[in-house]
């Protein structure tokens, strides 16, 4: 029970990484607040996690679902400890000068702005309280960029500048920042990174990730957990990669 006591909202809750890790959370003994754009979905994780969940329906784009949210965490469960920054879009691998307008806007709405979003709402409750913990769920692409992904891969590797600022710049008032990269994982994005679902292009990405598999739900939920935890309170700013070894 190494998050007992802890009050966290994760967004993008309602499936893959952001559900793993919902789920390890409560696991683990903390409320959540499972925060996604998908109401049915948001809502059937929360009623699994029983009285340590409760869903809410929100645009990561819009600050006032951070407003929402805030408030949820504060009047279902009596606090808040942790914030997750999980939801994210990507695009079906396209050359960088090719990308359209809609699309770049897209990723830069949900992947960056979100972080921006939280921090305006979040973060002066965690400086009130002078504790808390932000987790930015980045991407080995951030890291190790693959071609024609360039606009998804610079959003996260402003993701994870974004995690180093804010760690340094929060740390005096008791919050830790990290973030984590995953590799491509089991995931509903996983057919839109990849161009497509075949044995061949499995093959072919599974041969770049010296562990060969791809990463879980359950992986993330496990990182997550241990840096949102006490046991991780020496460390900020870090850039954790769960990629199997593939940034190797």
């Amino acid at each position: 029970m190494r998050l007992s006591g802890k009050v966290a909202i994760v967004t993008g809750a309602a499936s893959g990484f952001g559900e793993g890790i919902a789920r390890k959370f409560a696991a683990e003994g903390a409320k959540v607040v499972v925060m996604d754009r998908d109401g049915a979905n948001a809502l059937r994780v929360a009623e699994e996690l029983g009285k340590q969940g409760r869903a809410l329906v929100g645009d990561v784009t819009l600050r006032a679902a951070f407003e929402e949210a805030r408030a949820l965490a504060l009047e279902a469960f009596g606090g808040l400890h942790i914030l997750v920054n999980n939801a994210g879009v990507g695009h079906v691998p396209t050359p960088l000068d090719q990308i359209d307008d809609a699309t770049y806007d897209r990723i830069a709405e949900t992947n960056m702005r979100s972080v921006y979003n939280s921090a305006q709402l979040v973060v002066p409750y965690f400086k009130s309280q002078k504790s808390g913990v932000v987790l930015n769920v980045a991407s080995t692409g951030g890291v190790s960029p693959r071609p024609n992904l360039t606009w998804y891969n610079a959003s996260k590797g402003w993701m994870i500048s974004a995690t180093k600022g804010m760690a340094v710049e929060l740390a005096p008032f008791g919050i830790r920042v990290n973030a984590v990269n995953p590799v491509m994982g089991e995931t509903a994005l996983m057919s839109t990174f990849m161009g497509g679902d075949t044995p061949e292009i499995r093959a072919r990405i599974l041969s770049t990730i010296p562990l060969g598999r791809f990463s879980t739900p359950e992986d993330l939920g496990n990182a997550a957990c241990f840096l949102c935890s006490d046991e991780a309170s020496m460390i900020t700013g870090v850039a954790m990669e769960i990629d199997g070894g593939r940034c190797l």
